[in-house]
This record gives C-alpha cells, sequence and structure tokens, in this order.
C-alpha cells in the first residue's frame, strides 16, 4: 500500500449532488478538504455541449457516453424483467450533469415524515433554510420559502414556450380538473405544473458548474479524479482515511461517503460494514452487522407512446419535458402520491424507446413508493459493479395504483388535445399496452411488471434513522452507526424515496451537512 498521503480535515468521496455541496460548504467553513470522485475530473469548460442541451437525446447519442456514464452498471428493474443499463452520472457533477436538469422538491410533508420517524433534525422546517440558500429562483425567489441568491438557478420555460406534448398534457388534465399550480416546489402544491429546470438560457448547470468551479485553485480544496475508493481504512474502531483500488491511500480526520446510493453502500461493505452473512461469504472481516444496501427504491414508471406529426415534433433544442402533473390516487393514505409527465421527445426509456424524431410520450410514475429492493456486493474488486435488484412493483400498492394511473392516462390521451399532434391513434401505436388494457384482468400487471422504467431515483441503500432501529445504516447526524469518524450523506441515506425527482434533495442534504459539520 502506498503511503497516506495529505493531511485533511475532512475526505469526501464523491462529486455528485450531495458530495458537491458538502465539500463547498466546508471549504468556505475554512476546512481543508480532500474530494475524491471516481470518474474523471474537469472544469466546467470541458463539458461537452451535447450534456449541456435540454434536449438529452443530444448527449445520448454523443460519442463521449462512456466518459459521464457508468456503462457498465446494469439493474433489474422488476422480478420479471433482466437487467439493463442504469443510468448514473459518472465525473464530477455526477448524476447532476446526465439527469433531466429538473430542480424539484419533494412536498415539505416527505421530511415531516422522516422526522417522525427517527429523523431528528429533518423535518420539513429543519431543512428548508438549506433549500432557500442552495437555490437562485427567477420567478419566485421573493418568497419565504425561496432564495434567490444561491448557487443553483431555478428557471421554468414560459408557457408560450413548451412542446405540443407538454400543452396536449396540461390542457387534457386541466379539463379533467386538476387544478393549475404555478410553482410546484411551493408547500402544498398540487396539480399541473411548469416543471422547474437548473438552466441557464436553456444550457445545463450541474453541480460541478455551481460548486467546484467557483472553487478551482483554493488551496483548502484538493480534488482527486480516476480515484475509485476500493475501502475505508480504520485505526481501531476510527475510520482514518481510504485506500484507492491502485493501492493509494489518503487521510483525514472525517471521512464522508457522498458515492451515491449505489457505490456509497458498496464501499461500506467492501470496508467490513452490512450483513454479515452477505460479507463472509465474500470472505470480508465484519466490523458493523448492518443493513447496508437493503431498502433501495426508485419511482417506478409507465409510459404511453405519442406519434407525433411533424409539426409538432421536438426540435434537437427543444426541451424534451416542460410539464408534470403530481395528484392523489387515493388508494393510499399519501397525498399527492402519483405524478404524470409528457414528454416531447420519449427520452426516459432510454434503453428501449423509440428515439426517432417524432417520438413523443407521456408517462405516469408511482411517486410514493412502498417497493424496496437491493443492491449485493458480487465482489470485493472496487472495479465490479454489485448486483441490482430494484425490484419495483413488487409491493401491491404501487402495482395496483401504476395500473390505475396508467388508465388515467389513457383516457387523457384521448382529449382533443392530443388527437391534433398525433400523427396516429395514440391506442392502435400502443399495441401490447392496448392488448393489456382489453384483455384478462391481470393483463395490465403483467404488462407493467414486463415493460416499466425507472426514473432514475435510487435511494435508501444507507437509511438513516434511530440508532436502534433495525433498518438504520446512519443516525440522524449521518454517522455510520457503530463507527467513529464516517459519516455517510446522498441519496442512499434518505429513509425512502421522496415524491420528487431527487436532484434537489441531494444537494440539500450535501448543503445541510456541511453547516451540521462546522
Amino acid at each position: 500500500m502506498t503511503a497516506g498521503q495529505g493531511s485533511y480535515d475532512v475526505l469526501v468521496v464523491g462529486a455528485g449532488s450531495s458530495g458537491t455541496a458538502l465539500a463547498a460548504g466546508l471549504v468556505r467553513q475554512g476546512r481543508r478538504v480532500l474530494l475524491l470522485e471516481a470518474g474523471r475530473d474537469y472544469p466546467a469548460s470541458d463539458l461537452p455541449e451535447a450534456w449541456r442541451s435540454p434536449n438529452p437525446f443530444n448527449a445520448i447519442t454523443d460519442g463521449e457516453l462512456g466518459d459521464y456514464l457508468w456503462e457498465d452498471l446494469v439493474a433489474a428493474r422488476t422480478d420479471a424483467q433482466d437487467p439493463a443499463l442504469y443510468w448514473r452520472g459518472k465525473g464530477v457533477g455526477g448524476s447532476s450533469t446526465v439527469n433531466g436538469q429538473i430542480a424539484i422538491r419533494p412536498p415539505v410533508e416527505d421530511f415531516d415524515e422522516w422526522a417522525a420517524d427517527g429523523c431528528a433534525g429533518w423535518s420539513a422546517d429543519e431543512v428548508m433554510p438549506a433549500f432557500v440558500d442552495l437555490e437562485s429562483d427567477v420567478d419566485f425567489g421573493a418568497e419565504a420559502y425561496h432564495g434567490d441568491a444561491g448557487p443553483i438557478p431555478v428557471v421554468r420555460t414560459p408557457v408560450e414556450q413548451w412542446g405540443a406534448v407538454d400543452l396536449a398534457l396540461r390542457d387534457a388534465a386541466l379539463a379533467s380538473g386538476l387544478p393549475w399550480a404555478a410553482d410546484v416546489n411551493a408547500p402544498g402544491a398540487s396539480g399541473v405544473s411548469p416543471y422547474p429546470i437548473n438552466s441557464v438560457d436553456q444550457r445545463r448547470v450541474s453541480c460541478n458548474d455551481a460548486y467546484l468551479e467557483p472553487l478551482r485553485g483554493s488551496s483548502l480544496l484538493t480534488i482527486r479524479g480516476h480515484a475509485v475508493v476500493d475501502r475505508v481504512l480504520f485505526d481501531g474502531g476510527r475510520a482514518v482515511g481510504v485506500r484507492l483500488a491502485d493501492g493509494t491511500s489518503y487521510r483525514a480526520d472525517t471521512v464522508i461517503l457522498s458515492a451515491g446510493a449505489i457505490a456509497s453502500p458498496t464501499i461500506l461493505m467492501r470496508s467490513g460494514i452490512g450483513p454479515a452473512r452477505d460479507l463472509e461469504a465474500l470472505g470480508v472481516p465484519v466490523r458493523a452487522d448492518l443493513p447496508v444496501g437493503r431498502g433501495l427504491q426508485d419511482h417506478p414508471l409507465a409510459l404511453i407512446g405519442v406519434p407525433l406529426t411533424e409539426a409538432a415534433s421536438a426540435g434537437p433544442e427543444d426541451r424534451h419535458t416542460n410539464c408534470c402533473i403530481r395528484y392523489s390516487s387515493g388508494l393510499v393514505p399519501d397525498e399527492n402520491d402519483m405524478m404524470l409527465v409528457s414528454l416531447n421527445q420519449n427520452v426516459l426509456a432510454m434503453a428501449s424507446a423509440d428515439l426517432r424524431s417524432g417520438a413523443g410520450a407521456v408517462g405516469v410514475f408511482v411517486n410514493r413508493t412502498y417497493s424496496r429492493g437491493a443492491l449485493r456486493l458480487v465482489s470485493t474488486d472496487p472495479r465490479v459493479q454489485p448486483e441490482v435488484s430494484l425490484r419495483m412493483l413488487s409491493d401491491e400498492r404501487d402495482l395496483s395504483r401504476l395500473a390505475a394511473g396508467v388508465e388515467r392516462l389513457m383516457g387523457l390521451v384521448g382529449h382533443p388535445a392530443f388527437t391534433t399532434i398525433a400523427a396516429a391513434d395514440v391506442r392502435s401505436s400502443n399495441p401490447e399496452l392496448s392488448r393489456a388494457l382489453n384483455g384478462p384482468p391481470d393483463g395490465l400487471r403483467r404488462h407493467l411488471l414486463a415493460t416499466a422504467v425507472d426514473t432514475q431515483h435510487p435511494t435508501s441503500t444507507c437509511r438513516m434513522g434511530h440508532p436502534d432501529a433495525l433498518t438504520t445504516v446512519v443516525d440522524p447526524d449521518c454517522r455510520v452507526v457503530g463507527v467513529e469518524g464516517l459519516r455517510v450523506v446522498d441519496a442512499s441515506i434518505f429513509p425512502f424515496v421522496p415524491r420528487a425527482n431527487t436532484h434537489l434533495a441531494c444537494v440539500m442534504a450535501g448543503e445541510l451537512m456541511a453547516r451540521r459539520l462546522s
């Protein structure tokens, strides 16, 4: 092993949405921070324009896909599906460089539920200041629950610039009785809303841009790219650093994993922190028997393709989505448990969708999710990805609500707003779905189990909670239970996947914990 290098106050593993906000916050406090990123480090100016585009289609067809995605990471979405590419970011900025640029907050009720379930300090009132400080909301920055001077820009595409599918879904939903909510990030918002976007002049602003670029050159921040972490190093019961896959080691007073809901748990498990039986099977000495990797969640999504006329088709620099709809199914106690989305170009089904011009879609996803999957370490080699089983729709509450959501959405696409933009009948253009809807009672469910896709929102593999709870990996201060000097701060700690895209919640967690570590 190469001798430990450098002298740092805090070592942060992972330069994604949480890790960049956390590292930048600590540097602003005068802490010496080492930020390790498994992908490459690069200045913001080096990001290809295809990845800044409002239309992800440009990046999907870009020749440098492997520089920004982990192309060897696969996941099984449901028990009926084979593993396929799981879209996760690689390099500084993490998934904020490859996601849909959606800057949507979870409903405040999610955080109150977290706090009531053992996550003291994470109630809506307690996390709201971090949400306010991280953003610069062009439209609603003057509101008490918004910010106007933070590093993350938040804008909304004016309705007159929306795409054809955006407008059709809006019109159909309003006609069905759903209300208009101009600010989906306002407490209590429900109904039809413009998607908030983290961009400026229709160009992506990643967390590399927002948090790292202003600090490049600071003597307090050291960034190391291509730094694949093998495991955490310990001195007795205390974490003192990490060892990389190439044998290099780094030491710091505090070690924080912010490598995301897939990588953070694998680092813990290679370090001897995880389910004892699984670790012993791989010959890993057990340091702490904790449910690492268990509880994995993502939002299951069903799509209805909308074949568009040439006039209604998205152009190469048009946003793929601008309209979202939160609504309550009435089938579970949680409100706003479902979401409808427009797709001017069908880019969410990246593994199987027809991505040609004219291939629009509408989607429905289960916003409050109960199904839980797991990831399992299959090798002690840090370059080998874990086995990921999302097990979406394994809970009957999720499957029944997604089925009801598809039926509701199929009703909406019958509205005249859709028939005027469609090049062909929507039902006949989705023959498998139509057969499932018109066939045996369980036909739709079997169809959804075979075709549901994820929304790229993995969470909950290192769940936060009361230290005595059987599901807990980290306590409310993000400390790994039973281990000194080691914390986890990223989406893996979320008790459940929030009722929203996860990007802003991840940034909030980094901002919040930077303050609490001061």
